[in-house]
């Protein structure tokens, strides 16, 4: 099979087009045969060795996959060889066949394409695992998302809407505002020219926002916790700006807030299982309602990752890159 191995640590360059045997397939798995495949940060921090692939797993990058099911144990999971799905993976998406758990496995919508399918499964379950379990953000209650153009972010404020929750986000330009709060948020702050510590006080009456979810770390912290109501929840799924920060814990005493994180691809598939049963449960429904709609902001023959890799990188992108595989 053809597919896109890391030659070395290293920038978008070191994505080199391949020959590989077909992946082997362990018990509860199935082969997928790959039309398209997302690109995420995990990626890139793998490509540039920040990013240790787990025991077990492919060296080739790629967390999410569309395509078809071309062999390996269905069971009595309700799947089929030939049935069409988009899929969480271990690694291994971007690869013209990829192995995948059978429980991690979900329909492709109704009317989705391919791309657009492969592009649900990293940022979904992330936001559903982070948001609405590790964060429990409950009815009423409101999200402020961090980089709210990123795939994460188109997720996070799409899902949050389609609950009913207040939304806000952030963004590098007005621009990538604009197409925040057209997806949904009901204020986008500038971060480069605006305070959105101040700009959500503001909004929220001086409350402050319920949940946070937050990929940038670094010096945000003090400002986020400050913009935290009571018993509020900040939640981490990245440190892209930095993992050491001076943190008031005077606040997180007096006004009894939370701070976790988490990372999904080491989990169990048990864990993963769980969140895929969550989302076909209670996300699916509203995107065959229209609630939910793909965001990809360009995709790109296989052969072309390097040049996906410097779209991602450059953030000038918003939503999702994908790779065209198939």
């Amino acid at each position: 099979m053809r597919a896109i191995e890391i030659t070395q640590p290293g920038g978008p360059e070191v994505l080199q087009l391949c020959e590989r045997p077909r992946p082997s397939l362990l018990p509860g798995q199935v082969l997928i045969k790959v039309h398209a495949a997302g690109i995420n940060r995990p990626d890139l921090l793998q490509r540039i060795g920040k990013y240790p692939v787990p025991e077990g797993a492919s060296d080739l990058p790629g967390l999410e996959v569309a395509g078809e099911i071309v062999a390996g144990h269905v069971g009595d999971s309700g799947w089929h060889i030939g049935d069409k799905v988009c899929a969480l993976v271990q690694g291994g998406g971007y690869a013209q066949y990829c192995p995948a758990q059978i429980e991690l496995c979900l329909p492709i919508p109704d009317g989705w394409s391919m791309v657009e399918a492969a592009s649900l499964p990293e940022t979904f379950f992330t936001v559903w695992s982070n948001v609405f379990d590790r964060a429990a953000l409950a009815p009423t209650e409101t999200l402020l998302v961090q980089g709210g153009t990123s795939g994460i972010g188109v997720t996070a404020i799409q899902l949050a809407k389609a609950f009913g929750h207040r939304v806000f986000a952030t963004a590098g330009s007005d621009e990538k505002c604009r197409a925040c709060e057209e997806l949904g948020a009901d204020l986008a702050i500038n971060y480069r020219t605006g305070d959105f510590a101040a700009a959500v006080k503001d909004a929220t009456r001086g409350k402050g926002v319920d949940v946070i979810l937050d990929m940038v770390g670094g010096d945000y912290v003090p400002r986020e916790l400050s913009c935290l109501a009571d018993d509020g929840r900040l939640v981490f799924i990245a440190l892209l700006g930095g993992a050491k920060v001076e943190v008031p814990l005077g606040q997180i005493l007096l006004r009894r807030l939370s701070v976790t994180g988490s990372t999904l691809r080491p989990r169990p598939v048990a864990f993963k299982a769980a969140i895929a049963r969550q989302l076909r449960e209670k996300v699916w429904p509203l995107i065959g309602d229209g609630l939910i709609k793909p965001v990809v902001y360009r995709s790109y023959p296989l052969e072309q990752a390097a040049e996906a890799h410097a779209l991602m990188e450059s953030s000038a992108h918003i939503g999702k890159v994908m790779l065209e595989v198939g």
